[in-house]
């Protein structure tokens, strides 16, 4: 009854959410948080069955796709043609908010045999973190090095072993700027060690929020699933021009993505 009850009320504050254009932005993550609790806590009892499973995350992702479009949030996934299940890859993604998980839940079903790489503290986030451990998410120390050269390992490993696609946002913190922050080298000692392809994933600039400003309109985003980028004539010291590569064609696309986004809100305003 209980578990009723909190989706019931839920669904209460998406509807509301849902017919004011002014909703603050508080108040929709709230809704999207709570949400996505509730639709985990309902899956942990199917999930346990086959722990660190990626499929276990296939149904929530599901449910996550329809709390998005209950607070007006819409995404489009594009460059399906890229994506290569035959072999494991390091998946790059630029990091904006929480909304980038409404992103994972979209790019789940089609990216291939994912894992998300994420701190530690996440695991102890009800329910949630549970479940993110049962579909496979990777937890690391940062502030342990050992800890975060042995789950390099492990990923290196999975990439090479099970075709996993490790899923990374090498800004390492959010960041809603016009330009990407500098790249971390983790994402990138993973694809040097396992020798395996990089693939960019390119999230268009959320518009539609404002946290200053206590904003949060209905929008729509765009994601790209751009080409690999091959790692073999690349060795470990020249990380630097690798790392460079790869954050010049995000950057670009990044820009180019935001600009269609920002007219599409302007057309549909007009």
């Amino acid at each position: 009854m209980a578990c009723c009850e909190v989706i019931g009320l839920a669904c209460v504050i998406a509807l509301i959410t849902s017919f004011s254009i002014k909703a603050p932005y508080h108040v929709r993550m709230m809704f999207i948080f709570f949400g996505a609790g509730a639709v985990v806590m309902l899956c942990v009892p199917f999930m346990i069955l086959r722990p660190r499973d990626y499929r276990n995350a296939l149904v929530p992702a599901w449910c996550f796709r329809q709390l998005c479009r209950l607070v007006g949030i819409t995404m489009e996934v594009r460059g399906l043609e890229n994506v290569r299940k035959d072999h494991g890859s390091v998946v790059l993604m630029n990091h904006q908010s929480a909304l980038d998980l409404c992103v994972l839940a979209y790019l789940w079903p089609v990216i291939g045999r994912a894992t998300v790489v994420s701190k530690r503290e996440i695991l102890y986030i009800p329910f949630f973190g549970l479940g993110a451990w049962l579909w496979g998410t990777l937890y690391i120390n940062r502030s342990s090095k050992t800890d975060s050269i042995n789950s390099l390992q492990k990923e290196a490993i999975a990439i090479r072993e099970r075709n996993c696609k490790i899923l990374l946002f090498p800004e390492g913190t959010r960041n809603n700027k016009d330009t990407l922050l500098p790249f971390k080298k983790g994402s990138f000692h993973i694809a040097l060690q396992s020798k395996c392809t990089i693939q960019p994933v390119v999230i268009s600039k959320y518009i539609f929020t404002d946290p200053g400003k206590n904003n949060f309109r209905p929008g729509h985003a765009l994601i790209h699933i751009l080409p690999e980028i091959s790692t073999k004539n690349y060795e470990k010291e020249d990380m630097v021009q690798l790392i460079d590569d790869c954050r010049s064609v995000m950057q670009s696309e990044y820009t180019k993505l935001s600009k269609e986004a920002q007219a599409l809100k302007s057309k549909k305003l007009t």
